[in-house]
């Protein structure tokens, strides 16, 4: 039961303010991992997993392909404002393909690879979402986790991974634990950032901060208070102080604006002293996420 109520929660949360809303299905398939759906009214689609459920992982504005439609997209993009340009991007869960579309227009000379674990949601993505991988951009499909681990044995690195991996409830499980971190700050550069993408209501935030800090250590927690969105943004080697933050949020202004993406919404987000109870459990590969979901209080 408190499963269930939590993937209502997301679904709302994915939804934005959960307002029923005239929908018709303009494809549906099943995969290896999932069913897909893609579904749209007058002015959006989206991509649902999940045949009788309401989480939505991807909507764009059939109108506007710069308009992003999730506040977490523009809160992701925050992580652009803790370093200088990156040369080479990680994208961890492609969906509709809009994180990656929207990075090869910010970043055109940078290397992009994505990685999704099904590859019909690679196909849907480039038939309802208009996902087209540029001339820099390689798509693999495969478990991230795997393709994380062989990432390291080959000594590639990168300066900026964004961190977007969802099934039809939440984040896999071995995706979420100190060990699997710790593997991916293995592979960000000197001064890499990280970009995560989780959320504010669920059970496992205590746990999720403290598992991320045993990592990457200090932290900006970015936690948009009407959608339930929360992104952790975290740089190997430690935060950049906030005037720092300010100044890049400036350079960056003009680009992002084209997205919706604006300082003076974004940097108030930005919060480097989230706290969480003293003893607070790090998530393990031995002590899964479930383990805490399904506790009774």
């Amino acid at each position: 039961m408190r499963r269930r109520l939590e993937a209502l929660a997301l679904a709302a949360a994915l939804l934005g303010s959960g307002a029923a809303w005239a929908e018709r299905v303009v494809h549906t398939e099943k995969s290896a991992y999932r069913n897909i759906l893609v579904v749209e009214d007058d002015d959006r689609r989206c991509l649902r997993f999940g045949r009788d459920a309401r989480v939505a992982q991807t909507c764009v504005s059939l109108a506007n392909p710069d308009e992003l439609r999730f506040d977490y997209y523009r809160m992701l993009l925050g992580a652009l404002y803790l370093g200088p340009a990156p040369r080479r991007v990680l994208v961890m869960g492609l969906g509709g393909g809009v994180m990656v579309s929207v990075l090869q227009k910010l970043l055109p000379q940078a290397q992009i690879d994505c990685v999704e674990i099904d590859p019909a949601v690679v196909r849907v993505a480039g038939s309802h979402f208009n996902f087209v991988p540029g001339p820099r951009t390689q798509v693999f499909t495969e478990d991230g986790r795997v393709f994380i681990k062989r990432a390291l044995r080959q000594g590639r690195q990168y300066e900026l991974i964004l961190h977007d991996v969802f099934d039809h409830s939440y984040i896999p499980e071995h995706m979420v634990t100190k060990e699997y971190f710790t593997e991916l700050h293995g592979v960000l550069a000197p001064q890499g950032v990280i970009a995560t993408n989780t959320f504010s209501w669920s059970s496992l935030y205590a746990s999720e901060s403290a598992t991320h800090h045993s990592v990457f250590g200090p932290f900006f927690n970015l936690v948009n208070p009407k959608r339930h969105n929360r992104v952790i943004l975290a740089r190997k080697g430690g935060l950049p102080p906030m005037a720092q933050v300010q100044a890049r949020a400036r350079e960056l202004d003009g680009p992002l604006r084209r997205f919706g993406v604006t300082p003076e919404w974004l940097l108030p987000l930005f919060d480097a002293d989230t706290r969480w109870p003293e003893g607070t459990r790090v998530l393990t590969d031995k002590f899964a996420p479930a383990n805490l979901m399904n506790a009774r209080p």
